[in-house]
């Protein structure tokens, strides 16, 4: 048996995501066929479909000569959360924009059309969802112009299910809702502070409306902007390539299948680092608080 265990850079990752990251060559057949068939568990036990893992976590894998031909040698170089014939939903990092702003400039979908190229898999990717350059978290990719029609007028009737995470200059109120108009548009912003550090808080926020830099925009209007987020006055952070904002769960109903599917995407490191500076010794009980939140 192959032994792994969960470290941060995993943590809140879907046991699905971690197997295709593990062996990301391998057919999304043959994927099913580990999971399905009993060859991977977690902590001992066979886990069920979108089972999160949490640092500390075991994860064993049945060892085979076609497992250990496709298991990469370093972490790949996208970290895809889902996958079907239709979408690939990837983690995008901070300070990488998915559209091209300037010449020459790399985005996300450069990168992870070389990515499914280099794995055999070419295709055309268009976004479903757009994150800001400066924002990290969980970005959705239909592969054909069918699937960007389907998905599109499914996001424009109906929606996403968001929740970011942000570290917020200044103190907060436990919870509350922003209700201040943007674009000349009714706008509404929901917070939870899920833990109030010196100087910064870290808060769950869901965008209620969808503006341009709404979660930007109105935590800066509070007082109390996105901690890296210079546009905006937030505090600046040294080597950071973005701000403190992460799309840490994306959730939908299939418009195919009908299926609910709810998307975690891990912190980036850099965030995972500032969390530690401002959370200090509570940061293990404050990871192990974040797969429930959608919850709660």
């Amino acid at each position: 048996m192959l032994n792994f265990t969960i470290t941060e850079s995993d943590h809140c990752r879907s046991v699905e995501s971690f197997l295709r990251n593990l062996l990301p060559t391998a057919p999304s057949a043959y994927l099913g066929k580990l999971i399905r068939g009993g060859h991977l568990a977690v902590n001992g036990k066979r886990p069920l479909s979108g089972t999160l893992l949490v640092s500390g976590d075991t994860v064993t894998l049945k060892e085979s000569s076609r497992t250990l031909e496709l298991m990469a040698t370093a972490r790949p170089s996208l970290d895809i959360l889902f996958e079907d014939e239709r979408i690939v939903v990837v983690n995008k990092p901070p300070g990488l924009p998915v559209h091209r702003t300037a010449e020459d400039e790399l985005t996300l979908v450069d990168e992870a059309e070389r990515f499914l190229a280099q794995r055999g898999t070419p295709v055309k990717l268009r976004p479903v969802n757009r994150l800001d350059r400066g924002t990290s978290g969980a970005t959705i990719f239909a592969k054909s112009a069918t699937s960007a029609g389907i998905f599109g007028r499914f996001v424009k009737e109906t929606g996403l299910g968001k929740l970011y995470l942000a570290i917020a200059d200044g103190k907060l109120q436990a919870e509350g809702t922003i209700d201040a108009p943007l674009e000349g548009k009714e706008s509404q912003t929901h917070f939870r502070t899920l833990f109030q550090g010196a100087g910064a808080a870290l808060v769950l926020v869901t965008p209620i409306t969808g503006r341009m830099h709404q979660i930007r925009k109105h935590l800066a209007l509070t007082g109390h902007p996105v901690r890296g987020d210079r546009r905006y006055r937030g505090t600046p952070l040294a080597g950071y390539p973005g701000h403190c904002l992460h799309a840490f769960q994306v959730s939908f109903v299939h418009p195919e299948t009908g299926e609910e599917i709810v998307i975690h995407a891990p912190l980036p490191p850099g965030l995972r680092s500032q969390l530690h500076q401002l959370a200090g010794d509570f940061i293990a009980p404050l990871l192990l608080l974040l797969p429930t939140l959608s919850q709660q």
